[in-house]
């Protein structure tokens, strides 16, 4: 086995795509990170890598993706090919490693650099989806709620996930207003919630982020928002639908259960300490 790595996806190959499409229910991640690559997201120090083996090197057994200053992103790749990959790396700058827990913590272990922080997911699949009762309705955000919707992605990732904040979330939230990917939940007629999803990929869609602000918890309103999110994903095509949660907040994790998701696996997403080289 070996690896390969280019920086123009117009060069990543059709092959290492499509092992990612034979299970898009665990590579939601790097499949939706690559679809927004290829629409102009994260152009800058973009890497884009593939595990090969066999006689011809042809045959793609793994795909990892770097969009700085984010985490190195692991697909479901083997085990054996982890240690390779981290030397392949070896000079480049990484703040961190996501992917399922057992290969995070073999790259981690590999790269050789202390943890400064650690967020522990869980994936959740729909089965049957089930009611969510709150006032209000939905409605997709439009370019009018740009503001907003990128102040409460800065919320979002403040609260949830402090060493996710880049620079480029209000350009995120434009592509995804643009792309009809959020929905905001209205009560009395003004926005109390957010749930985005992905545009559908291989019959895939993914929610999130998911966001009330702190003066409208309590009331179902992030529940209402995701069950609108998935039911719009649902009829844009999506045969499965997604989500990651925090395994830290217990209450997430029921409402979205309530809500008819059921475990898949478990990933985490570690953040490199940065002072001094490994």
């Amino acid at each position: 086995m070996r690896w390969l790595f280019t920086t123009d996806v117009t060069d990543f190959p059709a092959a290492a795509e499509g092992w990612l499409r034979r299970d898009p229910v665990r590579a939601t991640v790097p499949l939706t990170v690559l679809a927004r690559i290829r629409r102009g997201m994260w152009s800058d120090g973009v890497l884009l890598g593939w595990l090969v083996s066999g006689g011809s090197g042809r045959e793609v057994r793994g795909v990892v993706l770097h969009t700085p200053p984010y985490p190195l992103l692991l697909s479901d790749l083997p085990g054996e090919a982890v240690a390779p990959l981290a030397e392949a790396l070896r000079g480049r700058d990484l703040s961190g490693v996501d992917g399922p827990v057992p290969l995070v913590e073999s790259f981690t272990a590999a790269w050789g650099r202390p943890e400064r922080e650690r967020m522990s997911m869980r994936l959740y699949r729909l089965g049957t989806l089930q009611d969510a009762a709150a006032a209000g309705t939905a409605r997709l955000a439009d370019r009018d709620d740009l503001d907003l919707v990128a102040g409460w992605h800065h919320a979002f990732f403040a609260e949830a996930e402090p060493s996710g904040l880049g620079d480029d979330i209000a350009a995120r939230v434009e592509t995804r207003i643009r792309d009809r990917e959020l929905v905001l939940w209205e009560a009395a007629g003004s926005p109390v919630a957010l749930a985005g999803f992905s545009t559908p990929i291989a019959g895939m869609s993914r929610i999130g982020p998911v966001y009330t602000p702190p003066g409208f918890r309590r009331r179902g309103y992030g529940a209402a928002a995701t069950h609108a999110a998935t039911r719009i994903a649902m009829g844009r095509g999506a045969e499965q639908v997604l989500l990651f949660t925090d395994l830290s907040n217990p209450t997430s994790n029921s409402i979205y259960q309530a809500l008819g998701y059921r475990p898949v696996g478990d990933h985490a997403m570690v953040y490199f300490d940065q002072a001094g080289e490994s």
